[in-house]
């Protein structure tokens, strides 16, 4: 084989970017807002254990995330009645206000902690909203046998995001303060707000009446009939119970969030075993983006993979043994591989979830069904970082980490036995280049 053939199938399809101009704007704009939102995550964690010195207050963080579970639902059943693109240019615009806020804290040195944490549910609440009609666009923008390139792309774009964010959130603070990460987040806004408004119009499409979904949606009310939105995102709901593939893939997600999220305890974890400072922070927050960014590099074969639902528990089991090693050492070196292949599994997992999502669920379904991967996949973490904040406070860190990562490598083989569709499922893997 030759060298630039078998380069070409390792690394990501290029294709839908190149092919298609608005994906290629979107992608590229949501990289920049992602960099800026990481950039305001590391500053709130940062912020909170200043504040404190307590990795239970941090990991309270997650609780402003509790209204997502139902505002989430909502935004779904929203998703589903109006112009998606109206609607993420509107929440964008808010998550901007947001952001602007937190910088204008920081200038002037409130040093509240109940600002912090209303600042941080405020956000959550738009992103719920919001996310579901984002996570819309792009199977409206590539055709179907590019979804699954295009879904790598966009972990790619997401990866890149968590290891340059944090890094230079490290560096920037340690510089100028998390005042300047909250400006530079507010000022990224820009990018993604004008690749959404040059998208056209993003109404949800019905199936056709003879289909099956168009059959379920002549029994259902529209999301925006007089019986209400509820109403709507409960059918969603159903319409997942329905579906023994969505169900393990959500709950696959959800064991490796609640179980093997150690983020809150990031900063107790650097203060007791690798010096404290603010790089080095900054360090085991990069590490997790590095091995996914490398694993989304790679992520050519990732594309071809038939059984998604067997690389979901494969990347889940490595994702919480990593966690685990992670728990148990206190060699920087070794800590920072740990978290990279922790990264690097997760990346994969995310990829084969989202394209089975996508693929299995008709189009005016699919911000009802978004809206519950964004929930379980955004809002199970900092929801695990209550729970890992929580047993550490009952014990240590590093009982805390190495239980969670090696709860979720369990549970990752349970869901295994109790689904075998799950990990007996084929999709239609993307045809090789060259």
């Amino acid at each position: 084989m030759r060298p630039v053939t078998w380069l070409a199938r390792l690394l990501p399809d290029l294709a839908p970017a190149r092919d298609h101009l608005a994906y290629r704007r979107l992608l590229a704009g949501g990289q920049l807002s992602m960099l800026g939102g990481a950039m305001t995550s590391f500053a709130v964690m940062f912020q909170i254990w200043d504040l404190t010195r307590s990795s239970l207050a941090v990991g309270l963080l997650g609780l402003t995330f509790v209204p997502v579970l139902v505002v989430g639902l909502l935004g779904g059943a929203i998703a589903d009645s109006v112009d998606r693109r109206r609607l993420g240019l509107v929440t964008s615009a808010l998550l901007m206000a947001v952001s602007a806020a937190f910088a204008a804290q920081a200038y002037a040195d409130l040093g509240q902690l109940w600002l912090l944490y209303a600042l941080a549910m405020v956000q959550a609440v738009l992103q719920a909203i919001g996310a579901p009609a984002r996570r819309t666009f792009t199977p409206r923008l590539v055709p179907p046998e590019q979804l699954t390139a295009a879904i790598a792309l966009n972990t790619l774009s997401g990866r890149i995001a968590m290891l340059a964010g944090p890094a230079l959130a490290g560096l920037i603070a340690a510089s100028w303060g998390v005042r300047a990460c909250y400006a530079i987040d507010t000022v990224s806004f820009l990018a993604s707000l004008y690749a959404t408004a040059r998208l056209p119009a993003m109404r949800p499409v019905m199936s056709p009446a003879g289909s099956t979904a168009g059959q379920e949606a002549g029994r259902r009310p529209r999301p925006d009939d007089s019986r209400g939105r509820l109403v709507a995102a409960a059918e969603g709901l159903r319409f997942i119970g329905r579906q023994p593939l969505l169900v393990a893939a959500f709950l696959t997600d959800l064991n490796a969030m609640l179980l093997g999220m150690p983020m809150a305890l990031f900063p107790a974890l650097n203060a007791a075993h690798f010096g404290g400072s603010l790089r080095t922070l900054g360090l085991l927050n990069a590490a997790v983006g590095l091995g996914g960014l490398v694993s989304a590099v790679l992520s050519g074969p990732a594309a071809r993979v038939a059984r998604q639902g067997r690389g979901m528990l494969a990347g889940t089991m490595i994702w919480g043994a990593a966690i685990a090693c992670f728990g148990l050492t206190a060699s920087l070196p070794l800590a920072l591989l740990m978290l990279a292949v922790a990264g690097a599994a997760d990346t994969l997992t995310v990829t084969f979830r989202a394209a089975m999502v996508q693929t299995v669920t008709p189009d005016e379904l699919r911000g009802r069904v978004s809206s519950v991967e964004y929930i379980i996949g955004t809002g199970g973490a900092p929801l695990g970082n209550v729970e890992s904040g929580a047993v550490a406070s009952l014990t240590t860190p590093v009982i805390s980490t190495v239980a969670g990562g090696l709860g979720c490598l369990a549970i990752a083989a349970l869901i295994g036995l109790m689904f075998p569709a799950f990990s007996q499922y084929r999709s239609r893997p993307a045809k090789q280049p060259g």
